[in-house]
């Protein structure tokens, strides 16, 4: 099954797949960088923005929030969660958009899913131009060479008269620059357990790589992988928070 077949086939179970995640502390965090680091505008997109949950906080936070996605069914919900924002079926690696930004996220590792560096580079390139003077492009990504290919998230979460099994885990082969990202569902419902598994072609980068191809475009600072506490990254963990400042080229 595809990627964008399973997330479309489940796209009305999405937000219970990551009923563990705390959106509001994600989006509150982002807002006080983009305070610190940012130039305190309150114009903001959210790549890959699923159901819109991060959009939906940075609106109750006064920003003028929008979202893109290529999964159409993802957007309707987030319409629907979201009345009064935009939002437009566009790819990441390539987007439009008519008046510029002050801030644009990428929250829950999406920013892999650029099909390659090329992709990437075009990604980055893409909300550079998108951004304002000052502007701040934030988001979390994973260094290649310190994934644990053993080791798996795993939740149960409990939906009308069904059990749902959610489990993930990243692989990389040690050599190249594209990444797994392995997912299972399982959906029990009495007696009958049906089960989707799909692995996601995501790009690969270290943090180096991943520094040198943002440099030409912003000043770039890494943080701990912590939305409690702004902690400069410790230069060893394989889970990192990037904050981008626009710098004009």
């Amino acid at each position: 099954m595809s990627t964008n077949a399973l997330y479309t086939d489940l796209s009305g179970y999405y937000d219970l797949m990551c009923c563990d995640i705390n959106y509001q502390q994600q989006s509150n965090s982002v807002a006080r960088l983009h305070q610190i680091l940012g130039n305190q505008g309150k114009q903001h997109l959210d790549l890959a923005c699923g159901t819109g949950p991060h959009v939906r906080h940075f609106i109750d936070l006064g920003f003028q929030s929008s979202g893109l996605d290529i999964n159409q069914p993802m957007l309707d919900i987030a319409m629907r969660r979201c009345p009064e924002a935009q939002f437009s079926l566009q790819n990441m690696t390539e987007f439009y958009v008519e008046e510029k930004l002050d801030l644009i996220t990428c929250f829950l590792y999406s920013i892999h899913y650029s099909q390659g560096v090329e992709a990437l580079k075009s990604c980055i390139a893409s909300v550079h131009k998108a951004l304002n003077s000052g502007g701040l492009f934030c988001f979390n990504s994973v260094d290649k060479y310190k994934i644990n290919n053993n080791a798996l998230v795993r939740h149960n979460a409990d939906f009308e008269d069904s059990r749902f099994t959610f489990e993930s885990g990243w692989h990389y082969s040690g050599a190249g620059e594209m990444q797994a990202l392995n997912l299972s569902i399982a959906k029990t419902q009495f007696d009958t357990t049906q089960l989707w598994q799909d692995s996601h072609a995501m790009v690969a980068t270290s943090f180096t790589e991943l520094q040198a191809l943002l440099a030409p475009y912003f000043d770039v600072q890494i943080f701990e992988h912590d939305y409690d506490r702004i902690i400069p990254w410790d230069s060893a963990s394989g889970n990192a928070l990037f904050v981008c400042t626009k710098r004009e080229v």
